[in-house]
């Protein structure tokens, strides 16, 4: 269910703003999609596991937190991540 420090580390990479970025907002987000998007195959198989479900609405909500932060300081940069990672709005 959780990432590998390997894919965390090609998704710091792709999305950093520089060198030493890791906690840029577009990184962030970037994580957390990656971490939904496991957590949503995990729901496939086990239908009734909702301990893990309260986990992927708090990472959908904080992502969503992020993307509003992000689209309210610099919309351009909201635009590309938007773009980059292929979410709905």
């Amino acid at each position: 269910m959780s990432i590998t420090a390997e894919r965390k580390a090609e998704l710091i990479k792709t999305h950093a703003r520089g060198d030493a970025d890791t906690g840029s907002a577009e990184v962030q987000v970037a994580i957390l999609s990656e971490r939904i998007a496991n957590l949503t195959e995990h729901f496939k198989t086990h239908k009734k596991d909702n301990h893990s479900r309260r986990g992927l609405l708090k990472l959908v909500s904080q992502r969503r937190s992020l993307l509003d932060h992000l689209k309210k300081s610099d919309v351009a940069r909201y635009q590309d991540l938007i773009e980059k990672l292929g979410l709905r709005r």
